[in-house]
């Protein structure tokens, strides 16, 4: 086996990017230069400039962000995130204008809730999740911890959010299920709550906001009413609206100079609303909930993000909402590039299936299919059709530019299906399933018809490729084996073993005298058609699992993505690593070069469908 050693690879250009983790409450946030948002998308804090879509990575979680803050100043930018139980999660601080870390915190257990600066850029207060629930004050000056509160048991309350005085940088409340407190850092630096008095009232407290003058704070609540307690007295001084409350919990709150406040509920209802009787004077509905608000400058427009991860941009005027970015929600599980044009490609993910165009990274089309996910796709070579396997066991075929229904296949795959692809006439499909089941279907003008039901394999199906001939197809599946089929006779004409991985890709050469694999071990195996053996394999040093690789149409080069969420562009003779793409924050998906080698297209686990400017000469 050939053995590659660490180097140091040229980047690839990155040209576009869908993606944004709208779950993140409060996560999108608008720097003071106003001129980049700024918000979460699996393990990485995006850097988004407004103007022309630029986007900046910032790496090093290991697992997803949970939480996001921003200093007032816009110095510094602070992110949680998640982990194993019984495992620490970090809190990263970072530089804004070096784009550089500046300091880890590692204390909380499983999970960071929340975060937030003090108004000076002073302290930074953290908030541990539910396996962990401790308040912890750090300085930012020294890095180190100065005063910490231990947890409570979830039995009395659950701790949700924090939010910082506008003020005073020895002020900030903490708030959740049945507790709403008032902390404050003393002189013996010692943190103490107090807690507000509510009086009759029984409330879980998703979000907090100060006035601008940090007399009341307002406390929006699951209930969907809004709670105003006084700062001073810490009782409550008035709540709201009482007959037509927030539908599913009031998310999030902005208060704004003009003594009006902001509200976004899970329902996805958007409200400007009076401070002193909660009416609502303003309003509009989005599609999906709103978990984020970031103002802008002028004071008539504002950012808004929701938990399908869109982003709107609105004018505070007439309060129309703009959909200026649409995402994934959900991890994205395949890609396939339109063939010839390569100007369109179609992307599989939990609940929809998109198409894109390729220049613009515009959504162009969406077809929604509820609680559902599509684990595999296929745009056919003649265009007219979208072919998508499902993991409740059907497959669905869709118009490419309706979005119209024209065919479904039931009971395709008994526990869904995991792999699809679709013959060079059109006329055939391959799936697979994930019980190890594969199925070759003739498609009709008035439906279809199936022609093979196969059983070798004893576990998941994870890729089918098709000869150009439609004469043969190759399956890989996790027990460990290929198998090269004749799909006119229905017979195995080859299987193909290795016995330490389970293999998760496979894809044709061009001249198709050859195979490659890839899997588990980490290992790039290229393989003889005719006799089933091994050629060469391949391993750079620096790879994790590979989940998904793609060879260019001219076969000299190839692309490979996986768990260490990095895009590597290797030469396929050679068989050396060239280029490398470093900004993804989930595990790689699918990879795929378009037919005349200008753009490659890569998605992972985290939602986000990345485009890359491929670096070799377009083919004619």
């Amino acid at each position: 086996m050939q053995q590659l050693e660490p180097k140091a690879y040229t980047p690839l250009e990155l040209t576009g990017v869908s993606g944004f983790n709208g779950q993140v409450h409060f996560g999108m946030r608008l720097h003071p230069d106003k001129e980049h948002l700024i918000y979460p998308l699996g393990c990485t804090v995006v850097l988004a400039r407004i103007k022309d879509s630029k986007r900046h990575f910032l790496h090093g979680h290991t697992s997803d962000v949970s939480c996001l803050s921003m200093s007032k100043s816009g110095v510094y930018i602070a992110s949680g995130q998640v982990n194993y139980n019984d495992f620490e999660a970090e809190i990263i601080v970072w530089e804004y204008t070096t784009r550089c870390l500046y300091t880890k915190f590692v204390i909380h257990e499983s999970k960071v809730e929340a975060l937030a600066f003090s108004p000076n850029d002073k302290f930074l207060v953290s908030l541990g999740g539910q396996d962990d629930g401790r308040i912890v004050l750090w300085n930012i000056a020294t890095k180190q911890a100065i005063s910490s509160a231990a947890a409570v048991p979830l039995s009395l309350c659950h701790r949700l959010t924090v939010k910082y005085s506008n003020t005073n940088d020895n002020v900030f409340v903490c708030a959740g299920r049945a507790t709403l407190q008032i902390w404050e850092l003393d002189q013996c630096n010692k943190i103490k709550p107090t807690d507000c008095i509510l009086g009759k009232l029984k409330r879980t407290v998703r979000c907090v906001e100060f006035s601008p003058n940090d007399e009341f704070m307002f406390c929006g609540t699951s209930s969907g009413d809004i709670l105003k307690i006084h700062t001073k007295t810490k009782c409550l001084s008035d709540y709201g609206p009482m007959k037509t409350k927030h539908d599913l919990g009031a998310n999030v709150l902005k208060a704004l100079s003009t003594g009006e406040l902001l509200v976004g509920s899970g329902f996805g209802t958007l409200t400007l609303c009076s401070t002193t009787n909660f009416k609502p004077i303003k309003q509009v509905q989005m599609n999906n909930g709103v978990t984020s608000i970031a103002l802008k400058d002028d004071g008539r427009h504002f950012f808004a993000g929701t938990d399908a991860s869109e982003i709107y941009c609105l004018d505070m005027q007439d309060f129309k909402a703009e959909l200026i970015s649409t995402n994934h929600h959900g991890a994205v599980k395949d890609v396939s590039i339109a063939y010839g044009s390569s100007e369109l490609f179609v992307s599989g993910s939990e609940e929809d299936i998109r198409v894109w165009h390729i220049d613009k990274s515009k959504e162009l089309l969406r077809i929604p299919v509820p609680c559902l996910t599509c684990n595999s796709l296929h745009l056919m070579i003649d265009g007219h059709s979208i072919v998508t396997g499902w993991n409740d066991g059907k497959i669905r075929i869709f118009a490419p530019q309706s979005g119209r229904l024209m065919l479904i296949i039931d009971n395709a795959h008994r526990n869904g299906v995991s792999a699809i692809k679709g013959s060079t006439d059109c006329k055939k499909i391959v799936s697979g399933g994930q019980d190890g089941t594969v199925c070759v279907w003739e498609l009709l003008g008035h439906g279809q018809r199936q022609l093979a039901f196969l059983t070798e394999h004893k576990a998941m199906v994870r890729s089918v490729q098709i000869k150009s001939d439609d004469k043969e197809s190759i399956t890989a599946s996790m027990d460990g084996t290929c198998i090269l089929w004749d799909i006119e006779k229905f017979v195995r004409i080859r299987k193909i073993v290795t016995r330490n991985s389970s293999f998760k890709t496979v894809c044709y050469h061009p001249e198709e005298h050859q195979i490659v694999t890839s899997g588990t071990d980490r290992r790039l195996v290229y393989w003889d058609v005719h006799d089933g053996t091994a050629i060469r394999e391949l391993q750079d040093a620096q790879t994790s699992a590979i989940n998904c690789l793609h060879i260019s149409y001219d076969g000299k080069y190839f692309v490979t993505g996986g768990e260490d969420k990095l895009v590597r562009v290797w030469d396929y003779m050679d068989g050396k690593v060239t280029h490398v793409g470093k900004a993804h924050g989930g595990a790689i998906t699918s990879v795929e070069i378009c037919c005349n080698n200008s753009t490659l297209i890569s998605t992972s686990a985290d939602g986000a469908v990345m485009r890359w400017k491929f670096p070799y000469p377009a083919l004619e």
